[in-house]
């Protein structure tokens, strides 16, 4: 088969490509660049790329530069109106435009003032295939007022009192910066008593004498211009109460005295703002700014809650001695009551803040440019939001639609039109104007019609040359309207390509993941659309890997001796390695020593300066490899020396050559105390950054007292040397002075960006911020910017500081963005940063997988088979298939809710799968769904199947009951896993004799309905063993097995019919001839015969003397009764206790047991723990069955016989 790709036809879409991705190879990961020759032929509606802000605020003391850039084809034209009327820029001569370009300069530098053309702009470019306008550029000088003049007169207050020094600047364009300085333009320190409000005024929650100043001065910054005003100075003067009183005093009679108590202490009340509440409206996205400031005695400090909910903990910064509450990119759930709270040890006050924050229009979905072929159908959606909602205005060429010319294929329904069925005539220029009272949006989005049949835009004949078992890209840089199918063959006979071997990007790009040596070959790519075809070949060849063989090896040398690295390279035989050495990631020192020969490189008369690592590197037109090895220089064997040690720490450090980013370092070296010092080590403290932290700065040889060491801007640098020899690093110097480089711009910018969707509607873009080392000076910030990466917006960027994340609000759902982040400071920029691609957020899967089959391969097995979604409609990365499936048996004894569910996931794309360890003679409902990284999508309709029958599990239990002498009752319970119908039970049992040998086996079958079943015409006291299963249609089952004993009459005498020496060997089946038993009787008899000796020696001598005492007192062991403690027996219980001795039964000759006792050990069925067995295997000791079973059974199985018993046996 061949491998194609049919790139999917974009019908009534809103995010249809923008012109320059219609030429399909930039859809994908891998971008091919444009062929300009194909750009020239091709019409193009104008599109603006560059314009100036829509709130232009100027300098009036420059040119005015209204910036207005526009692309298409044919090259636009452009045209200009000031506040809504055409704006003839013929007829001023200090208006030009710039050749190519719709921009605006007015020449205000030679005459004119800029108040004069203070207004209102609007660009409009315009081709044949349409119009494009700018935003209403709304053009304003700025201004920068002088203070009105005004008298001050001094403030004298008493010291305790609160005070507020105002400011009020003049009102200027844009609204200027405010801080307070002294006359020497040093600013005032500020602290939580004295601080600077938002409003510029300098608010004193109480005053000291301290504060005593006559140059309170205000000023104001205007940054545009660049200018600084100042207020009038104002002057302070605090009087301490006892001054005051004595100043009083004075002037009053003796019985007139000053009682107030001015610095008395007092609870807190507020300066700002006034009230117990106040109310406050902030933009979405603008930063919200809360303010309270207290007076009181002690001063207050202040708390910030909100009333209904939490602060947010990544948005929120405290400023201005916690009297500043900032919430950046506000948004509607900020809205709320924020409470400020005053506190000192008097009191306590509140006030409520009640902020709304409203929005002015933001972009849900922009429209998006769309190219269609005749006949084709699409849409341009237009999609804001805002607080209060937006109202969505449509405009054709600039024109609002309602009054453009009419086009039959399209057709508006409130923010989106509609087009079908296309012509040429549709292409068009349509701009989407979304506005409230706060703002509005203005987006362009052309829709163009082109007919061209494909063209292949890579070179013919183009040749690949890639390395062996690395990945292989073929390119097939295509373009058609329509979008032409891509289709790739291999060698001239159109050979197939295998789809599990080879990738197709949309962007026509063959890649071969791991291409082999077979992969070598001629490919052909083909385009094809309704209006023609295009094909090209290109040519791959694999080459093998270069490899070193043999590597150079870690080598110790003394000094003024030869040492030789080795580096030997095994490469492609039609390649050309070239080899070269390094030392310390450097070039080999220029010297005649050091010799390079084919595969070696040789050093002689080796010196100190030559220790460090070699690295031998192989390289290729296709790859490189490298392989290193340490050289150290030890010094020769010296004379034997009395003290060796590591060295004295060097001294007498001095910084001279103190330039902005380097400076040199010399030190006098310390005692070597008999070992060469080999080096010395740098360190470096940055006493602004990390005070009390030494980094490594650099090592120099241990010939050198001296360094140049390239320095960081804006570090505060102390430098402190060490000394090495063979034994040891000595202690550190004491630290040099102190030197503070100048501040500069970041050369570097944040590592790590990441953009990743934390929700469907936005864009979490993240880094790793760069340290206060890595700033390079102060006010650390950086420049965020994005852009869809498959359209041609315009950079959005925003200056964040103190963060890590940003996060972009209102994205579509998983469309993937290009993002760069720049670090800057108050000195300026880092480099232009590198541009990563993320996506925005996720959204659930919106389509369920269709034609749902299931193929039941075995009672416990399942296939499942499924058509796989639509990738748009995944809506995320694509992670595979999840199968819930449950059985439906049980459903009508418990709620459906509690059914249990079994899910089975599949990875990827995957089409089918096997459902394993199913239920027999089951009915399964299943369902599928599709995930991604944000969950599952909508479940696809049930399918139900059923498992065919199975063979059963065993019979849940056996047990007999009612031993009678010639029969048994055997009662079950059925399978607790049937799985199936039941046809019959099958019975097999067989006795067994005294040696434990199995009689002839008997095959009986029981109905499937039966639980109980009698055996009938046994032989008595006789054991049975018993083998039991199920059959159901599809076999027989596994199988339970017992054993059980037919009884004796009460009495324990036989039947009249049957011998009395018969009977008497069948009591002693199971123990005349176990070894204990035997054991046991001769006991016994020797003890009977011990005392009928000692009976006939008392009734021979009669009476009793001395001898016989002693005798009686110390009785001789072997005749005492035995205990159990050493092994033999003691005491003897009735035969009526039915207590079996304590020994292990013997199991089964199967091995087996019931079912559900399977996992008891063989001590359970004993009742003991002190089972034995026999060499044969058997188990010693009389069989006990179940210790858990009826009495009867125990009773004729498992009960030792008493001694009363065994004698009656033995005699």
């Amino acid at each position: 088969m061949q491998l194609k790709i049919m790139p999917k036809k974009k019908r009534l879409s809103a995010g249809r490509v923008p012109l320059i991705l219609f030429l399909c190879q930039m859809i994908s990961a891998l971008d091919v660049p444009l062929d300009s020759k194909l750009l020239e032929d091709l019409v193009q509606p104008p599109t603006i790329i560059q314009q100036s802000p829509k709130d232009y605020i100027i300098d009036p003391r420059e040119n005015i530069v209204i910036q207005c850039e526009a692309k298409g084809k044919p090259p636009p034209s452009f045209s200009w109106t000031r506040n809504g009327t055409h704006f003839d820029i013929d007829k001023d001569p200090l208006v030009t435009m710039k050749t190519g370009s719709g921009t605006l300069v007015i020449n205000i530098m030679s005459e004119g003032k800029a108040e004069t053309y203070e207004g209102v702009y609007q660009c409009t470019a315009r081709n044949e295939r349409g119009a494009a306008i700018s935003n209403n550029i709304v053009v304003r000088p700025s201004r920068s007022p002088l203070w009105t003049k005004e008298k001050l007169e001094p403030i004298t207050l008493r010291s305790g009192q609160s005070l507020v020094l105002p400011c009020r600047p003049p009102i200027g364009l844009p609204p200027a910066i405010i801080f307070w300085m002294d006359n020497s333009f040093q600013r005032l320190p500020q602290s939580e008593r004295v601080s600077q409000g938002l409003n510029g005024d300098l608010y004193f929650s109480n005053v000291l004498p301290e504060d005593s100043r006559e140059d309170y001065i205000c000023y104001a910054r205007f940054n545009h211009t660049q200018t600084i005003q100042q207020k009038q100075p104002i002057s302070v003067k605090v009087i301490l109460v006892d001054e005051l009183n004595d100043t009083i005093a004075a002037n009053l009679s003796d019985t007139e005295v000053y009682g107030a108590k001015s610095n008395r202490e007092r609870p807190p009340t507020f300066l700002t703002p006034e009230g117990n509440a106040s109310n406050k409206e902030e933009l979405r996205g603008n930063v919200l700014s809360l303010e309270c400031i207290a007076e009181g005695l002690p001063t207050p400090i202040i708390y910030w809650i909100k009333e209904d909910g939490t602060l947010p903990i990544n948005r929120t910064f405290y400023r201005n001695f916690q009297k500043t509450l900032q919430i950046i990119q506000v948004s509607e759930a900020d809205s709320g009551k924020y409470q400020c709270i005053a506190k000192n040890a008097l009191g306590v006050i509140h006030h409520t803040i009640s902020v709304t924050v409203k929005a002015a229009p933001y972009w849900i979905m922009a429209p998006q440019n769309l190219v269609l072929s005749p006949g084709e159908d699409g849409a341009l959606i237009c999609r804001a939001n805002g607080n209060p909602k937006p109202r969505i205005s449509w405009l054709s060429n600039g024109v609002p639609i309602e009054i453009a010319p009419d086009d039959p294929s399209r057709k508006i329904s409130g923010d989106t039109i509609i087009f079908s069925s296309v012509q040429e005539r549709s292409s068009a220029v349509y701009q989407c104007n979304a506005s409230n009272e706060y703002g509005y949006l203005l987006g362009n989005a052309f829709v163009n019609v082109l007919a061209e049949p494909p063209r292949i835009l890579t070179s013919a004949n183009t040749l690949y040359q890639v390395i062996a078992n690395r990945p292989a890209l073929l390119d097939c840089a295509f373009f058609g309207s329509p979008l032409p199918t891509i289709e790739w063959f291999k060698g001239t006979k159109g050979s197939a390509l295998r789809e599990d071997t080879y990738v197709l990007h949309e962007n026509g790009t063959l890649e071969i993941p791991v291409a082999q040596k077979d992969s070598t070959g001629t490919y052909t790519c083909v385009a094809r659309n309704k209006l023609g075809m295009a094909k090209n070949e290109v040519h791959l060849e694999i080459k093998d890997p270069t490899r070193i063989i043999k590597q150079p090896e870690y080598a110790v040398v003394q000094r003024g001796s030869t040492v030789s690295f080795e580096c030997k390279v095994k490469h492609d035989h039609t390649l050309i390695p070239t080899v070269i050495w390094l030392k310390d990631n450097g070039e080999l020192p220029s010297d005649g020593r050091f010799t390079i020969d084919k595969d070696h490189l040789v050093v002689a008369d080796v010196s100190d300066n030559d220790g460090g690592t070699y690295t031998c590197v192989a390289n290729t037109t296709l790859d490189n490899v490298s392989a290193s090895a340490v050289l150290s220089v030890v010094a020769p064997t010296p004379t034997p020396a009395p003290i060796y040690d590591v060295p004295n720490p060097p001294f007498d450090l001095e910084l001279t050559d103190q330039l902005d980013k380097s400076v040199q370092l010399s030190w006098t070296p310390g005692d070597d105390n008999n070992s060469p010092i080999t080096k010395f080590i740098i360190e470096y403290e940055d006493a602004m950054h990390e005070a009390g932290l030494w980094r490594h700065q650099t090592e120099v040889p241990g010939t050198q007292t001296t360094a140049q060491l390239k320095l960081s801007p804006y570090v505060n640098y102390s430098f402190r040397v060490m000394a090495e020899n063979s034994l040891g690093r000595s202690l550190p110097s004491e630290a040099s002075e102190q030197y503070l480089t100048k501040a500069a711009e970041p050369d570097k910018n944040p590592m790590t960006v990441e953009g990743l969707g934390s929700e469907p509607d936005n864009l979490v873009i993240t880094w790793q911020p760069l340290n206060g080392f890595e700033s390079n000076g102060p006010g650390l910030q950086y420049k965020v910017s994005w852009r869809q990466k498959d359209g041609d917006d315009e950079w959005t960027s925003v200056v964040v500081a103190n963060v890590s994340k940003y996060i972009v609000s209102g994205t579509p759902t998983f469309v993937p963005y290009l993002i760069k982040v720049q670090a800057l400071n108050d000195v300026g920029f880092a480099p232009e940063p590198a541009v990563v691609m993320g996506h925005s957020g996720e959204d659930l899967p919106m389509v369920a997988p269709g034609n749902v089959h299931v193929t039941v391969v075995n009672s416990t097995l399942a296939e499942v088979h499924w058509d796989p979604v639509p990738l748009k409609s995944v809506r995320g990365h694509l992670q595979g298939y999840r199968i819930y499936y449950w059985t439906d048996q049980n459903s009508s004894k418990r709620n459906r809710r509690h059914i249990e569910k079994k899910i089975l996931t599949f990875q990827g794309s995957k089409t089918h799968g096997m459902l394993p360890g199913l239920e027999p003679f089951s009915h399964y409902t299943l369902n599928i769904r599709v995930i991604n990284g944000k969950g599952e999508g909508p479940a696809s309709p049930d399918r139900v199947f059923h498992t065919p029958e199975g063979v059963p599990s065993a019979p849940s239990s056996l047990k007999i009951v009612n031993p009678t002498l010639d029969s048994l009752t055997l009662e079950w319970d059925p399978p607790s896993h049937p799985n199936g119908i039941l046809t019959e039970y099958t019975l097999k049992y067989q006795p067994i004799n005294s040696t434990h040998e199995l009689g002839p086996l008997v095959d009986l079958k029981i109905p499937a309905n039966k639980t109980r079943w009698t055996l009938k015409n046994l032989n008595f006291s006789t054991r049975y063993k018993f083998y039991f299963y199920a059959q159901t249609s599809a076999g027989s089952g596994s199988q339970i097995t017992e054993e059980a004993v037919t009884t004796v009459d009460e009495a324990g005498y036989l039947p009249p019919d049957v011998g009395a020496g018969k009977a008497m060997a069948s009591r002693q089946v199971d123990i005349a001839t176990q070894g204990w038993f035997i054991g046991l009787m001769c006991a016994v008899a020797l003890l009977i015969l011990i005392l009928l000796i000692v009976c006939f020696i008392r009734r021979n001598k009669g009476g009793k003397y001395p001898v016989k005492e002693k005798e009686d007192a110390h009785a001789d062991p072997e005749i005492q009764p035995m205990k159990e403690d050493d092994g033999t027996f003691g005491e003897y219980s009735d035969a009526e206790d039915h207590k079996p001795l304590k020994k292990g039964s013997r199991t089964p000759s199967d091995r087996t047991v019931k079912k559900e006792d399977s996992d008891d050990s063989l001590v359970d069925y004993g009742e003991g723990v002190n089972g034995q067995f026999n060499e044969d295997g058997s188990f010693i000791g009389q069989y006990s069955g179940k210790k858990e079973k009826e009495p009867a059974e125990g009773n004729e199985s498992s009960e030792a016989p008493s001694p009363v018993n065994a004698m009656n046996s033995f005699v």
